[in-house]
């Protein structure tokens, strides 16, 4: 098959998919790059995969792609053959194929996807690829900032996914499901479609076949749209506070045995927010924890509502306490903890 024969006619969905991973490709990997898709099979990544190799060659980026058989269905080995086959036909290369064995721990979703992003940088590691391209939409952006709102899980939640973190790239978070869809039809692609998409027994599924439909019909169209874009604003949000913090940091830090110290006076001087924000920098930066907001709010009691307490005990080993005009934060063999949010 010649490449004219091979090369699907330009529609509207086609150019959608293709101009998302250019703009993503040309913000984040140089010409003699090399990246990895993951693919599924789906039609978000099947889509994605097309759009990559026909962008990569013209941009002199490499393209491979990597899938995951999470074993999880019957027919799982046979659906990572077809990925593959799929991979090899658009000009992908290499194509790797990972088994992987999902555990418990945090429910099928969050183990599936460690197992995943586990496989994810293995691959990397394997081929000298320095990104993988995933092929979250819209949607699933929507949903995300959805599912964070009613956990309250604040406005990190709330940021949803970012178009690239670390070795993630995520070109069509811009993209909606539907536009995948016809992209892989218009280019005589055939998805596969995953049942546990359809499975409501995931929470995920649900928010997605069920809630986001009724908000749609009771408050008009667009919602998804206005949660990505909500989720847009707050990581810029994040973004600055994250700059201002590391512009003081230093300033009102310094070592402290086991640990590190945070001036009383310098988290007094400054907003809630911002407060709030440092107290969580510093445990994540020194310690590489993440505090909740339960324990945030805990240390800065220690600031604003000094009277003697003891010292506390947080997540990670870690304990702050106020002493010497200072919220000290060490390490400790205690396993006790305050509760965690709900």
């Amino acid at each position: 098959m010649t490449e004219t024969e091979r090369r699907p006619r330009l529609t509207p969905p086609i150019a959608d998919i293709r101009r998302a991973v250019r703009e993503a490709l040309g913000s984040a990997v140089p010409p003699g790059g090399f990246v990895l898709v993951g693919l599924s099979g789906g039609a978000d990544s099947l889509a994605l995969a097309a759009g990559a190799a026909f962008e990569g060659p013209r941009a002199g980026i490499r393209v491979g792609a990597v899938i995951v058989d999470h074993g999880l269905q019957d027919a799982s080995a046979e659906t990572a053959e077809r990925a593959r086959e799929q991979a090899v036909a658009l000009g992908l290369d290499p194509v790797l194929v990972k088994r992987v064995e999902v555990g418990t721990d945090g429910g099928p979703e969050a183990a599936a996807r460690e197992a995943r992003h586990a496989a994810f940088a293995e691959a990397l590691g394997e081929t000298g690829a320095s990104y993988v391209l995933l092929a979250h939409t819209l949607d699933d952006q929507a949903e995300t900032v959805l599912l964070g709102l009613a956990r309250g899980s604040g406005a990190a939640s709330l940021q949803g996914m970012a178009p690239a973190s670390g070795w993630v790239l995520r070109p069509l978070l811009g993209i909606r499901r539907e536009t995948t869809r016809q992209a892989c039809l218009d280019a005589g692609l055939t998805p596969w479609d995953d049942p546990h998409n359809l499975d409501h027994s995931y929470t995920r599924v649900r928010v997605r076949q069920s809630v986001l439909p009724v908000l749609e019909r009771e408050l008009g169209p667009g919602v998804a749209e206005a949660l990505a874009r909500t989720a847009e604003q707050l990581r810029e949000d994040a973004q600055a506070f994250d700059e201002m913090i590391e512009e003081v940091i230093e300033d009102i830090c310094e070592p402290a045995e086991a640990g590190i110290a945070v001036s009383v006076r310098a988290l007094e001087a400054n907003p809630t927010a911002l407060r709030n924000r440092i107290i969580r920098f510093v445990v994540h930066s020194e310690f590489g924890v993440a505090l909740e907001r339960v324990h945030v709010l805990a240390v800065a009691r220690l600031v604003t509502d000094w009277h003697g307490q003891k010292p506390l005990d947080l997540p990670g080993g870690i304990r702050a306490a106020h002493a010497g005009g200072r919220i000290v934060f060490s390490t400790t063999g205690s396993t006790e903890v305050l509760p965690h949010d709900h």
